[in-house]
Order: C-alpha cells, then structure tokens, then sequence
C-alpha cells in the first residue's frame, strides 16, 4: 500500500499564500488523476482541484478558479497545489488524493493522505 503525506498547511492572513505538498511513500506505475480536496469544520468533504497528466486536463472548484493553481508529474512523485489571495473562507483540512496503478498488474485505486490544515485569519 502507499501512504500520502500532505504538508504546507499552516496560519496566514488573508490574501496570503501557501503552497501545499503531497508525497507519496512510494511512487506509482501510472496516474490516472491527481486531486485535492477540503472539508470545513461540520461539513462534507469537497473538491477543489484535479489534474489528469493526459492532456493536461485541469478542472478547479468555481470558487477557487484564477486564485488556486495545481500542480504534478505523471508519476504522482508530488502533487502541489499553489494557493493565492487567500480568503477566511478558504479555512479548511486540505486533502491530496492520487487515484493510479501501482504496478502494471495491479489494479486501478485511489489513495488519500490524512489532511493538512490550512487557516486564513488576521
């Protein structure tokens, strides 16, 4: 199995910066997909970026689009995700998820890390 490691995270005021990392302990055969995520304290996860390496294709989260910026190679060897102006309401767990093959026989799965947490506040 693989764990995904995110990092990054931390307190700055808004329209602030911060990039966020995410590693996986091991690399993959192929990615499929790369993504991050957040969750805001009491609510669902939810989607903010994806990256497929095929294409490039990028898909962003309306409100985030021209202020988040995602980032990776086609192996999954590091997933960023580049945030810009930063609001309160950006407050959240960041979660990376690479949904690949880790060998060329194996099956096709997702894998997430634990989260990272991200905080905009003066």
């Amino acid at each position: 199995q693989v764990q995904l490691v995110e990092s990054g995270g931390g307190l700055v005021q808004p329209g602030g910066s911060l990039r966020l990392s995410c590693k996986p302990s091991r690399g993959f055969f192929s990615v499929r997909s790369m993504a991050w995520h957040r969750q805001f304290p009491g609510k669902q996860r939810e989607f903010v970026a994806m990256l497929r390496p095929l294409g490039p294709i990028m898909n962003y989260t309306e409100s985030v689009k021209g202020r988040f910026f995602i980032s990776g190679d086609d192996f999954g060897s590091t997933v960023e995700l580049q945030m810009n102006s930063l609001k309160p309401e950006d407050t959240a767990v960041y979660y990376c998820s690479i949904d690949g093959w880790m060998t060329e026989l194996s099956g096709r799965s997702e894998y997430w890390g634990k989260g990272t947490l991200v905080a905009v506040s003066s």
